[in-house]
């Protein structure tokens, strides 16, 4: 992944480089974790190529942290992506329940009488219908998750440092004594 100053230097990115390169968009804020996290799970399902240039261009007006939003949209890579079709397909058809809709007997008739061809443009339908599910509710989910881990680091951190300070405190009062 290219870091800011060779963006800067970049002669594409120039006309929105001032906006692009803004340092509030690559910093790890409490803010901007969650929407980057959720921009990537949006991209990374709504479009099969350039996920990783529509997160960063998402993250400009939405102010989400640009690298994580880039780096979360690997979750589809190509080693996953047969995965990733299965589900869609599964989801596809468990929202649209095409089977209730025309009968159960009546789908796979109408589909057997058209041809197989009908058959693969019926599957590609559910299938695209399930990855625009799986970015809605991926995005929602990883937007709610980041924020919870988010969270309970800073809980965390700040437990830590109090407990650190309680025990400095209690040294220094038996040293005086």
């Amino acid at each position: 992944m290219p870091t800011r100053e060779q963006m800067a230097r970049n002669k594409y990115l120039q006309p929105i480089g001032h906006r692009f390169l803004s340092p509030e968009l690559w910093r790890f804020t409490r803010r901007s974790v969650p929407r980057g996290v959720a921009l990537g799970l949006f991209a990374a399902f709504i479009v099969p190529l350039g996920q990783i240039f529509l997160a960063a261009f998402l993250a400009l007006p939405s102010r989400a942290n640009v690298p994580l939003a880039a780096a979360v949209t690997f979750v589809t890579n190509p080693f996953t992506f047969p995965f990733w079709v299965l589900v869609a397909n599964k989801v596809g058809a468990t929202v649209l329940n095409i089977d209730a809709a025309v009968g159960v007997g009546a789908a796979s008739e109408i589909a057997h009488d058209r041809g197989p061809l009908a058959e693969l443009f019926e599957m590609a339908g559910t299938t695209a219908f399930g990855f625009i599910v799986l970015a809605v509710v991926g995005a929602a989910l990883g937007y709610l998750i980041a924020g919870f881990v988010w969270r309970n680091l800073v809980i965390r951190r700040r437990k830590k440092r109090l407990d650190s300070m309680d025990g400095t405190i209690v040294r220094s009062k038996a040293e005086d004594a």
